[in-house]
């Protein structure tokens, strides 16, 4: 794929992904979390342009840097979503404005690294770029089944992150 194209992809699934998180779903422990964020790290590292050659150290370095900011970011939003058991025993998630805050300052942090990139000459793949959201898709649904194994049979809205007030939350249906 060019490089148009896999930023195409990761602004598909980016804007999938965190659109359908800010609406009340059905959160499904048994099945297989881990399969969207491996497909896009496998397409990620199938090429050799994620670090530049002629900036080796300096590639890496922002390489590692955006891969622990997106583990980052994964683990804010996971931290950040409501999760509910409804007396069914369905759990439910549904991102908060606090996931909101924690998307925009990821995006922030992002683009300064972006622009570091830049002043120092380093050729940026899309392909960084696609490995970082499979990193952050990777910890946030690690996360949540954690913390939905952790919630067991209880039958109580848990606080998300500056969540302080109870109340009914319904599901809404798309």
């Amino acid at each position: 794929m060019s490089g148009l194209v896999n930023a195409l992809v990761i602004v598909a699934v980016a804007a999938l992904v965190i659109s359908r998180q800010f609406r009340a779903r059905r959160f499904d422990t048994d099945r297989r979390w881990w399969l969207l964020p491996a497909v896009l790290a496998v397409v990620a590292l199938r090429r050799p342009g994620i670090v530049d050659v002629h900036h080796g150290t300096e590639s890496v370095l922002l390489l590692a840097a955006e891969v622990l900011i997106s583990l980052g970011i994964g683990a804010g939003w996971a931290w950040t979503t409501r999760i509910w058991v409804e007396p069914d025993g369905s759990v439910w998630t549904k991102s908060t404005k606090a996931s909101l805050a924690v998307w925009i300052g990821g995006i922030a942090v992002r683009a300064g690294l972006f622009g570091l990139g830049l002043v120092l000459g380093v050729h940026q793949n899309s392909s960084a770029l696609m490995l970082a959201l499979a990193g952050t898709l990777l910890v946030r649904s690690g996360v949540l089944a954690w913390r939905t194994q952790s919630i067991g049979s209880a039958r109580t809205v848990t606080a998300a992150y500056r969540d302080d007030m109870p109340r009914a939350l319904r599901k809404e249906h798309a």
